[in-house]
């Protein structure tokens, strides 16, 4: 990557921002959700059991959550 700035057009940037799929993140899963008992361990019952462990210890978050794994964008 060069530091100079690369001219755009606005259009180009409405193109970029119109085209495809809209928006420019995806949310996917990232643990399998095909069988039953996988969707039983991601929501309930299963996901009480983390729930619980992170209400002990809220550093657990980090293990069992995205919580180290988010960025906010402003």
């Amino acid at each position: 990557m060069s530091d100079k700035p690369v001219p755009i057009t606005d259009q180009d940037a409405l193109d970029f921002h119109s085209q495809g799929r809209p928006g420019k993140f995806a949310i996917c899963p990232t643990k399998p959700l095909i069988t039953q008992r996988d969707l039983s361990l991601a929501y309930s019952p299963g996901v009480a059991v983390p729930c619980l462990e992170i209400e002990r210890d809220p550093t657990l978050a980090y293990d069992y959550t995205a919580k180290g794994n988010m960025v906010a964008i402003i």
